[in-house]
């Protein structure tokens, strides 16, 4: 009876453990197909704003990275956020900033930061990082970042 009993209680901790184990990357494949038409249309418009324009979809997907990747997105989103936060500390459009003919009013200090974080997001390293993403992307997901 004891026997049968433990075959029971290790036959419903057994059930218990697999109804929570499901794909880890579900919730982020689905967040990736869920920002896929999003960034696609970011990366074929091009143009100095296209990561900023996208600059929540990316926040989304680093937040739901798995562990494998986090480091990466972080890499990535943080070069776009600091960008962003230059730009808009500049009050200047990202879409028409020329740096060869900044608009009036914009200091040194401004355009020397608005370069800083231009330089540093397109440095090696984040561009392996976001390349490293897309790999994962593709393997983990079976479909690409983007289009």
């Amino acid at each position: 009876m004891r026997a049968r009993a433990a075959l029971v209680g290790a036959a419903v901790l057994v059930g218990l453990l697999t109804g929570c184990s499901g794909d880890p990357f579900e919730a982020y494949c689905e967040r990736v197909e869920e920002h896929q038409v999003a960034l696609t249309e970011a990366v074929a418009a091009g143009g100095p704003d296209a990561l900023l324009s996208v600059l929540p979809e990316l926040q989304d997907l680093r937040e739901a990275a798995p562990r494998d990747v986090a480091d990466e997105w972080q890499q990535v989103v943080g070069r776009v956020e600091a960008l962003s936060e230059a730009l808009e500390d500049a009050d200047v459009d990202p879409a028409s900033y020329d740096r060869e003919d900044p608009p009036d009013g914009i200091d040194d200090q401004q355009r020397a930061a608005i370069d800083g974080a231009a330089r540093e997001l397109v440095r090696p390293t984040t561009l392996a990082a976001l390349g490293d993403i897309e790999t994962q992307v593709r393997d983990v997901c079976g479909t690409p970042l983007y289009q």
